[in-house]
């Protein structure tokens, strides 16, 4: 029996999704999620900008961790803002990408542009002065615009679905690591809660409920779409 193209994305997914899982602890998962940390810190970034401040240097190290340095033009409502960028920007960014390649036949140009982007933001990394940061985003944004080139739209289509779906679960899975099993670390979630006298706990909760939500809407959509197209 013939599969059709939706039953084929939904399997697809479902195999990314055991992949992940599987591998959640090895080399081979260690690039994305080094990725989502670029779209966490990113997103603090873009948060500072819309709330009239600027990007000054972004980190990001071997352990999986970083910080985007800003300056802010002050006020409890835009720290409240860019504090809850981080790992919320870092999910729409990730369901972005899935839906994008899961919609689209574009999936060279998504590619370049993620490129283009993780290149654009190596200048803040450079100013860090830190080498590991350096180097990946340096080769990740090459990778990405000499990939598009050169790369069959397979492997695009193929890619940024995993790319996608896994940066979404490791968004989950980071704020129920950092923010519920760890907390008072002086994560996000400890600098909405010193604004708010809301506890860091329970920011993590609210989160992990909207991503877990988001997710669902971001797989649905993305499954509709493909079963429109079929």
């Amino acid at each position: 029996m013939q599969l059709s193209k939706n039953q084929k994305q939904i399997g697809m997914l479902i195999l990314f999704f055991v992949i992940a899982v599987v591998l959640w602890d090895t080399f081979f998962i260690y690039p994305v999620k080094l990725f989502v940390v670029i779209l966490h810190e990113m997103s603090h970034g873009i948060a500072a900008i819309f709330s009239g401040g600027s990007i000054v240097k972004i980190q990001i190290d071997s352990q999986i961790g970083g910080y985007c340095q800003y300056l802010s033009s002050g006020g409890n409502v835009s720290e409240f803002f860019i504090a809850s960028a981080g790992y919320l920007g870092s999910l729409f960014w990730g369901g972005l990408i899935l839906m994008l390649a899961s919609k689209t036949e574009k999936d060279r140009t998504i590619s370049a542009v993620i490129g283009g982007v993780v290149l654009f933001l190596s200048y803040f990394v450079i100013k860090t002065g830190e080498a590991f940061g350096i180097v990946f985003t340096l080769l990740f944004g090459i990778f990405m615009l000499v990939s598009a080139k050169f790369l069959p739209m397979k492997f695009h289509d193929t890619m940024l679905k995993f790319l996608g779906l896994t940066s979404c679960l490791y968004v989950i899975i980071d704020i129920k690591d950092d923010l519920i099993v760890r907390s008072g670390i002086g994560s996000d979630a400890d600098a909405i809660a010193n604004l708010t006298g809301i506890p860091s706990v329970a920011v993590g909760v609210i989160w992990i409920i909207i991503a877990l939500v988001s997710l669902f809407f971001i797989l649905r959509s993305s499954l509709r779409e493909t079963q429109k197209s079929s």
